[in-house]
């Protein structure tokens, strides 16, 4: 058994502070690596909060070739208590801002950052699309991908990712009420979730989601955090809607393996018919004859 302890935070966000906010996100790498966790994943804008003003993100905005205090502290962190940490941030670059979450190694090395594709809404208004793909991290012989929140939307995304041999995707997000037929209640069931469990099973990959929960007007964040597995079982979640809190899985990476070559004849992955996905990929598909 390959074994790996993840670390999922659902945390409150609102305080206009970065101070505040970057307190409360330390202090989770900390929990998360005190109880065994060898990567934590923190929300969408979990610093700055989800606030879609261009100025205000700016001012909270860092530069991976020049962390600030933001990087720097989560990379303090990082590499004294050894554990990964996958977090949304406003990621500074050749003048543009992105919706990113920043990838940092067990030794406090930034990996890398993935730039949010599919920007939500007001999103397109104060970030630039992101324009660095889809790109898988190393994490010993962990293999990570990373999206954010809407990118979710899009099954292209984890599709990508299991086809690039993701064994975990870490999904920092911040999911509002929009895509179910009515604003769901505390206890009930959101489409984001739902979606999550058929993903994680459609591509073999365990699939995690730190949301954040609270707060941020004209915003009200749903929580439901979740950890899925390959089979699209519940690892941990989903958590509720309101409470802050960082709780630890242990994976055992070999479903990744097993649920993706499910024996002789039936493998999801392997058996797809890429001769007649060209509209997928932006071009006719090929035409076929007609029904005798």
């Amino acid at each position: 058994m390959r074994n790996f302890h993840i670390g999922l935070s659902q945390l409150d966000c609102s305080s206009p502070e970065l101070a505040t906010n970057l307190e409360t996100t330390t202090e989770a790498i900390r929990v998360a690596a005190s109880s065994g966790a060898s990567l934590v994943v923190l929300p969408e804008l979990a610093v700055s909060g989800y606030r879609l003003d261009h100025q205000a993100l700016l001012a909270s905005a860092e530069s991976v070739d020049d962390p600030g205090l933001i990087l720097s502290a989560w990379a303090d962190q990082a590499r004294i208590h050894q554990v990964a940490v996958v977090g949304g941030f406003a990621e500074a670059a050749n003048g543009g801002l992105f919706n990113s979450a920043v990838v940092i190694g067990p030794e406090g090395n930034i990996l890398g950052t993935y730039r949010k594709l599919h920007l939500f809404s007001e999103e397109r208004t104060v970030f630039d699309a992101g324009n660095r793909g889809l790109p898988i991290f190393e994490l010993g012989d962990i293999r990570l991908g990373v999206a954010l929140c809407y990118d979710l939307r899009f099954p292209e995304v984890l599709r990508i990712l299991a086809l690039r041999g993701a064994d975990v995707v870490a999904v920092p997000t911040a999911w509002v009420s929009g895509f179910d037929i009515k604003a769901p209640g505390p206890t009930e069931s959101i489409g984001q979730v739902e979606g999550v469990f058929v993903q994680a099973k459609l591509n073999g990959t365990f699939v995690v989601c730190a949301d954040q929960v609270g707060t941020t007007a004209p915003y009200t964040f749903l929580g439901r955090s979740v950890c899925v597995d390959p089979f699209g079982r519940a690892l941990l979640g989903p958590l509720d809607a309101c409470t802050p809190g960082t709780v630890v899985a242990e994976l055992d990476l070999d479903q990744v393996t097993a649920a993706r070559d499910r024996g002789p004849g039936m493998s999801p992955l392997g058996d797809r018919r890429c001769d007649v996905y060209g509209e997928l990929l932006g071009y006719d598909a090929p035409s076929w004859p007609s029904d005798p």
